[in-house]
């Protein structure tokens, strides 16, 4: 569930995000450069490597399978949310996080399932580079990573956080942690994949858009839906963007996946 955010927010640029932070919407690159070849190389990793081992992993594998590996390791780092939850003064979702938590370890089977969103727990998603944010820490300049891709500064730092939460961290020795680490990045890679694909064909500068995505899907989170309006939109990436072709793309798209799903479809209005 949580990736589907994350590709909504990498395709559609969803700019809604509460939180007293400094988080530039006006791109904070000093490192440019550094970061593009970075990027490239993310790139090549991923059009050679993971791209591949994807497609052929979705090939095998049923919708119903890689949702439920996607689900089992959100469950497993469900404890991260609820810690940040805490951390970030929202005490009253950190009980309802503690009881999702439960219910899905239990009833869910190790998070398999999401029965506790059939209850009315919904998911969250807290970590602690916005937990940083809420307490003041400024986001820092944007980094490309190797292997990891875009993130703030101030976001780096949920990485240690993050990996202390994760109950697989204690739960699995290293010979069953490192082939769980490669399921995870293919799936991960699989359920993401239309995300990839409509930003390689509407995207001039794919660097532009990743960058303004994560931006924009940063901010979003910080503020939990409800970022400052002006500082919506980084200008950068509309200069970027096929918008007709974007646009066109992702309602296509939209409306395979209703009619998959036995949903009436609507027609499109003009963009």
């Amino acid at each position: 569930m949580r990736l589907r955010v994350i590709g909504l927010a990498l395709v559609a640029l969803l700019a809604t995000g509460c939180a007293h932070n400094s988080t530039p919407m006006e791109p904070y690159d000093p490192y440019e450069d550094a970061n593009r070849k970075v990027f490239n190389f993310n790139q090549g990793l991923d059009k050679y490597v993971l791209a591949p081992t994807a497609s052929a992993y979705t090939a095998v594998t049923p919708g119903f399978f890689r949702q439920g590996v996607d689900n089992f390791f959100d469950n497993a780092s469900y404890p991260g949310t609820i810690l940040n939850d805490f951390l970030q003064g929202k005490v009253k979702q950190g009980f309802q996080d503690t009881g999702r938590f439960i219910v899905n370890t239990t009833v869910g089977l190790l998070g398999f399932f999401d029965p506790a969103s059939a209850i009315g727990l919904v998911e969250n998603d807290e970590d602690f580079g916005q937990t940083l944010a809420t307490w003041g820490a400024n986001s820092g300049p944007f980094l490309e990573l190797p292997g990891l891709g875009p993130r703030y500064a101030r976001h780096t730092a949920d990485l240690p956080v993050a990996t202390a939460t994760n109950v697989l961290t204690y739960a699995v020795s290293s010979s069953v942690g490192w082939p769980l680490t490669v399921l995870y990045v293919i799936n991960t890679r699989a359920m993401l994949d239309r995300a990839a694909r409509i930003r390689a064909e509407a995207a001039l500068d794919p660097y532009l858009f990743t960058r303004s995505a994560y931006m924009q899907y940063r901010e979003q989170k910080i503020y939990d839906g409800n970022p400052p309006t002006e500082d919506l939109y980084d200008d950068s990436f509309f200069d970027e963007l096929d918008e007709d072709a974007f646009f066109e793309e992702l309602e296509a798209e939209e409306a395979v996946e209703a009619e998959a799903a036995g949903e009436p479809t609507e027609p499109s209005s003009a963009q």
